[in-house]
């Protein structure tokens, strides 16, 4: 029970890393907030933590959008009284590709960039901005980004993505920087081939999922364990973590 009580929101939680986030945070005591745009998808988790025996609700939520994440922080703290965990999780990628180019710079029309930037970037501004005065009034909170190995390094191939999760990866340095002092903390997961719906597709192709499993554990890896990264820097026990960029990709960056 190391979220006994605590209030979490999990944006992107109808599926994958956030999905396996929230009932991974139910089952240690959170009331979990699903905030998912997949009506169905949301509603399944929430079904599923409360067959569970566990606490949670789902909103239907664009994250792009000011007024829905106004809405959405608004609902949580009149139903719960404050919001102790913030997980940015949701975001776009490869899973995306029939809605929006995946390629190099020069060939992401203006339009698909921005709107990567809208949901992978903004969207963790939205959220967090709103949340913020929540946790500033309360002198207490974590936030958990969920960012990509694409944030880190020089992977080529999505570069609208690339550079919306690099935006992620500085943010949260000086999130964590400016709002320490109000007993926030602030820290990144940068995930790397993680078997989710995102890249479902990418792994049907043999010769792309042997190159995802070149890392030195040799395999992609599970949305538990991205689950299992997140709660450790939602919890006391990271108690003096902040502004971290946590890797958890099988050992790929270090190579």
């Amino acid at each position: 029970m190391r979220l006994k009580n605590k209030v979490a929101i999990i944006t992107g939680a109808g599926s994958g890393q956030g999905k396996a986030s929230a009932k991974l945070f139910a089952k240690e005591g959170a009331k979990v907030v699903i905030v998912e745009w997949n009506e169905e998808n949301g509603k399944q988790v929430e079904q599923e933590i409360i067959d569970e025996g566990h606490e949670a609700i789902f909103i239907k939520t664009d994250i792009s959008s000011e007024e829905n994440v106004r809405s959405v922080i608004d609902q949580v703290v009149g139903k719960f009284g404050r919001i102790d965990i913030l997980f940015n999780n949701a975001g776009i990628g490869f899973s995306a590709r029939s809605k929006y180019k995946m390629a190099s710079l020069m060939e992401t029309p203006l339009e698909d960039w921005n709107k990567i930037m809208s949901i992978n970037l903004n969207g963790v501004y939205l959220m967090s901005k709103y949340v913020l005065p929540i946790m500033i009034e309360q002198e207490s909170g974590n936030i958990v980004n969920n960012s990509s190995l694409n944030g880190i390094l020089g992977v080529t191939g999505a570069d609208a993505y690339t550079a919306s999760k690099g935006g992620v990866v500085a943010l949260t340095r000086v999130m964590a920087v400016d709002y320490g002092k109000h007993n926030i903390r602030v820290n990144c997961i940068c995930p790397g081939a993680i078997d989710t719906p995102m890249i479902a597709e990418v792994l049907d192709n043999e010769k792309i999922a042997k190159n995802f499993a070149t890392n030195p554990l040799k395999r992609v890896g599970k949305p538990e364990e991205i689950a299992s990264a997140a709660l450790f820097l939602s919890s006391d026990e990271s108690s003096f973590i902040t502004g971290l960029i946590m890797p958890v990709d099988g050992g790929w960056s270090a190579v």
